[in-house]
């Protein structure tokens, strides 16, 4: 069924040929104008997907108008949880960062702040054996933790790791594009998502108050994910689409310049020296110790 899918996604744009039908009679291009009905097939394959794009387009409208201008920025929020970075070890970050053009997802409200975490080796690769088994990447399987104190309130399982496809292509087995994940609340506006968790792996439920630094599950490739790696995000509620995306500012960390970044991402970096207040795409980063305190202040009840 994928590989009947994955036809149809492509043979679909060879209804633009049907365009031709503007300047010639012949019903050669009506027919070949009626294979755009073949993006049908991928609709259906995944139609819960397929709702959450259209949510997702319902936030870009909604959060605008929310908040206006006073949209939460690094200019203008000043968050009350200090963070810890979700796992252990050190870990490269290969998405994300606080401004448009460096951003992980800049129109999309929830996930203009959020960033995409994996383990690269001295080589500037993220696995190590067969490119589509999880279990070759070096991040697949690694512990989860919590960021900040908190109390869980939502868990998404039931989900299994997405068909790793290749060159950056995504090939969702999921009916959630956060596959398996957890939503934690830290504050009564700061709450963080960790998404595309391994399957089985999520070891808390709703209702669950979890310390900083505590085990939460293992990084998986579930969901709307090209390959195993840690989504985490701040947001100001627990909406993935109706949700502003909030700077994130993780407390006692090093950051370093991995070796040889180029060779798994080609893209320029942001240019100039590390920010001493957040981090961006192509750095890699690790806990320096914990921090004091118990996570910053918790207003999750």
């Amino acid at each position: 069924m994928r590989q009947l899918v994955r036809c149809c996604t492509y043979a679909k744009f060879l209804g633009l040929l049907g365009l031709g039908g503007l300047f010639f009679t012949s019903p050669l291009w009506d027919y070949l104008w009626l294979l755009w009905l073949l993006g049908l097939v991928e609709i259906a394959y995944n139609f819960p997907v397929f709702v959450q794009s259209l949510q997702m387009v319902g936030g870009m409208v909604k959060v605008p108008l929310r908040y206006g201008s006073q949209r939460p920025g690094i200019n203008n929020f000043q968050g009350k949880v200090n963070y810890a970075l979700p796992f252990s070890g050190r870990w490269t970050v290969v998405n994300g960062g606080v401004d448009k053009q460096w951003s992980h997802s800049w129109s999309i409200p929830s996930q203009r702040y959020a960033y995409d975490f994996l383990i690269l080796d001295p080589k500037g690769r993220s696995y190590r054996g067969p490119v589509t088994e999880p279990g070759s990447y070096y991040c697949y399987g690694q512990d989860i933790l919590a960021p900040a104190d908190g109390e869980v309130v939502a868990v998404g399982k039931g989900h299994p790791d997405s068909h790793i496809a290749g060159r950056g292509r995504v090939d969702c087995a999921a009916r959630d594009i956060r596959g398996n994940h957890i939503i934690l609340r830290h504050h009564p506006q700061e709450y963080s998502l960790l998404a595309h968790l391994q399957p089985g792996s999520i070891a808390v439920s709703v209702g669950d108050r979890v310390r900083r630094g505590q085990k939460l599950a293992r990084c998986g490739n579930s969901g709307n994910s090209s390959e195993p790696h840690l989504h985490f995000q701040v947001q100001d509620g627990t909406s993935l689409f109706y949700s502003a995306g909030l700077p994130v500012r993780f407390e006692a960390i090093t950051v370093e310049a991995p070796p040889r970044y180029a060779a798994y991402d080609p893209r320029p970096l942001p240019p100039g020296p590390p920010d001493d207040k957040y981090i961006r795409r192509g750095q890699s980063v690790a806990q320096r110790e914990p921090a004091a305190g118990s996570g910053g202040q918790d207003g999750s009840g």
